[in-house]
């Protein structure tokens, strides 16, 4: 016979059932954060240990994802926690080659294989435009344009629109007007694009005659208003560089070694930023990092980083003699400014803030890696978006991962008779060059290198602004071709 219960049992149950409800909850809630932490048990020997969280996804996404050979059971974009320890990991997708990676993985770190660009099986080469001569090409940085000058004596130059399938090409001739001796017979013209802008609008294009040297800017939508640098300003430069989309702003070094703005609109010419400039690089339109030598003396060489307004320049580096091989590059990793220094075949990595005005020295940049190669470094450079260094002596490299302070050699596979081709960076985290007539694409860490297409050496490439393209110059019986491969099926 049913008993009810008293109030004394009743209040006693509810706290019982109370209790259970938090502690449930409460380990409910424990394990829900355990697991975002990335803690799994292990079966192997019943402790719960802290995972590895990767994230992946790939060019083009829905790719398979094998950890050690096991399909994790869901496709890019995704994510999955591994024990801590080596692991494989291996995407694949029909139609397309494998791409694989090993990596040595930290309990509690999170580890992004998000960049992976997925090569295909089959890559027939399409021509595009055919052309008698080739001097040089080269993709505009919004990879929506390029540029096809044929011969370097003529300033006739033709514009390639890559924004659609179908490609459409239009030809561009600098004004007489606009360069010196164009009317004077026997005189020996050569033209030379140097670089696009920012905005893939705006060319720089040298031109020689008689042993001289002019800078014009070339608007590519409006060939006729060329303007002419060293005439505006009667000035001789070296080496010039873009600052902006407008065209009209420019950082030039002239040739007694001194680095200026140069503003075309307001036809004016800065007071001297940096003197004793061998050559100089421009990292997000108001970092300019530089190598020279010591305007206090000539027997050093420096490295060191101006702000675009600063009063003095901030030197990071001095050496003695000039045999030494001195190379700078400047970057930023979220907000965290970086500067990689060459010397020799050893490279340092600052990491910190850039000096804040002429008063404050460059101790807020901190040595932050330091690696060396097998011989004197020829390139040195940053990835785009600043989380990997690349550092190249002859056939070899060396990458740097900027958020997991990893180190990794790389090997430039070339044939002996052929000058090794420097790597360029193909996107974030890809580079490319041309090896023996071949265009080879890799990691930004030496691995998975896929043969491209056939290539002639010497000349531009790059993936089209969607990346379904890989656009390359080619030799053909009758000259050469604008060619391209499909990246992305279907």
């Amino acid at each position: 016979m049913f008993k009810k219960p008293t109030k004394k049992q009743f209040i006693i149950r509810r706290i019982i059932l109370s209790t259970v409800a938090t502690f449930a909850v409460i380990i409910i809630a424990t394990a829900a954060i355990l697991f975002m932490l990335g803690y799994r048990l292990d079966s192997g020997n019943g402790r719960l240990e802290q995972g590895a969280l990767l994230q992946f996804d790939s060019t083009p996404n829905n790719a398979e994802v094998f950890i050690d050979g096991y399909d994790i059971g869901s496709r890019t974009a995704t994510k999955h926690t591994v024990v801590a320890g080596v692991h494989t990991v291996t995407m694949t997708k029909d139609g397309y080659q494998d791409w694989n990676r090993t990596l040595d993985l930290s309990a509690g770190t999170l580890t992004w294989l998000d960049y992976v660009r997925l090569v295909p099986k089959e890559l027939p080469v399409q021509s595009v435009a055919a052309f008698k001569a080739m001097s040089s090409m080269q993709l505009s940085p919004d990879s929506k344009w390029a540029i096809i000058q044929e011969r370097a004596d003529s300033p006739v130059l033709q514009l390639i629109d890559l924004r659609s399938v179908t490609v459409k090409q239009s030809s561009l001739t600098l004004p007489a007007t606009s360069y010196a001796e164009a009317a004077t017979p026997k005189v020996k013209h050569s033209f030379s694009v140097k670089s696009w802008d920012s905005g893939g609008r705006y060319v720089l294009i040298t031109h020689l005659y008689k042993e001289q040297t002019e800078w014009l800017v070339l608007d590519t939508q409006n060939a006729s208003q060329a303007i002419n640098i060293t005439r505006v300003f009667n000035a001789g430069l070296k080496d010039v560089a873009f600052v902006g989309t407008s065209g009209k702003v420019l950082y030039g070094l002239t040739n007694d070694g001194t680095v200026r703005k140069i503003d075309l609109a307001a036809g004016t010419l800065s007071r001297a930023f940096v003197t004793h400039v061998e050559s100089f690089s421009l990292f997000d339109d108001k970092i300019l990092s530089y190598v020279g030598t010591d305007p206090s003396n000539a027997t050093k060489r420096v490295a060191g980083v101006y702000r675009d307004g600063d009063e003095a320049p901030h030197i990071l580096r001095s050496i003695s003699g000039g045999e030494t091989v001195l190379k700078v590059a400047a970057s930023r990793y979220f907000s965290d400014d970086l500067v990689a220094i060459a010397e020799g075949n050893v490279v340092t990595i600052l990491r910190g803030k850039y000096p804040s005005s002429s008063a404050q020295d460059a101790t807020s940049l901190a040595e932050f890696a330091t690696f060396e190669l097998s011989g004197a470094v020829s390139m040195l450079s940053f990835s785009p978006d600043g989380d990997f260094v690349v550092a190249q002596s002859g056939e070899s490299f060396q990458s740097y991962e900027i958020e997991h302070k990893r180190t990794e050699p790389g090997v430039i596979a070339t044939k002996t008779s052929k000058a090794v081709s420097a790597l360029r960076w193909l996107d974030a985290a890809h580079l490319w060059n041309d090896d023996g007539g071949t265009l080879v694409m890799r990691d930004f860490n030496g691995a998975n290198v896929f043969p491209v297409m056939k290539v002639a050496p010497g000349f531009g490439a790059g993936l089209s602004q969607n990346g379904r393209f890989f656009y390359a110059i080619g030799a053909t019986d009758n000259g050469y071709q604008l060619q391209r491969v499909t990246m992305i099926l279907g």
